[in-house]
């Protein structure tokens, strides 16, 4: 497992949008496994393949529950709307809040290529929209309704 780099807002791979993965091979494998040794190495909840320079549809999410592993995932439901804070790997040091659906369904292929749902809920919800978006070329700072700075997110922090 190896810990590759992040790559940063203005990077323009992270605007273009990934290809499906036609076959799960060594190099989908081996992928999988650095982004998970990445994501955890930056205290990530998650990352997308291109977040790593890749132009693939793989993420990966740990919102503390456990890793997840998706590959070409697919939104086949979502419902309701929540207000999320969010920052990324990509874009150190920026926080914004986003409006984003209070549940989804997911559908996608595990590592073994087995076909797997996932439903999310609040924060994990949250996960699967926005490094989903990232396989499309969007950054939550594209959705962002409106950037908390640091003495805001302070101030947040300590009230809860």
């Amino acid at each position: 497992m190896a810990i590759r780099n992040i790559r940063k807002e203005g990077d323009e791979i992270l605007r273009k949008r990934a290809r499906e993965v036609t076959e799960i091979n060594d190099n989908i494998l081996i992928l999988l496994d650095d982004m998970a040794d990445t994501m955890y190495e930056a205290n990530g909840a998650g990352l997308a393949a291109p977040q790593v320079g890749v132009l693939r549809r793989v993420v990966v999410i740990d919102i503390g529950e456990g890793l997840v592993e998706l590959i070409n995932p697919v939104i086949k439901e979502q419902s309701g709307k929540q207000i999320t804070l969010e920052g990324c790997l990509s874009i150190p040091g920026v926080w914004g809040e986003v409006e984003r659906p209070a549940k989804v369904v997911v559908e996608a292929l595990n590592r073994h290529g087995e076909n797997i749902t996932i439903e999310g809920e609040g924060f994990m919800a949250q996960a699967l929209c926005h490094e989903i978006d990232h396989l499309d070329g969007i950054l939550f700072t594209d959705k962002a309704i409106r950037f908390i700075d640091e003495e805001e997110l302070e101030m947040m922090e300590q009230e809860s």
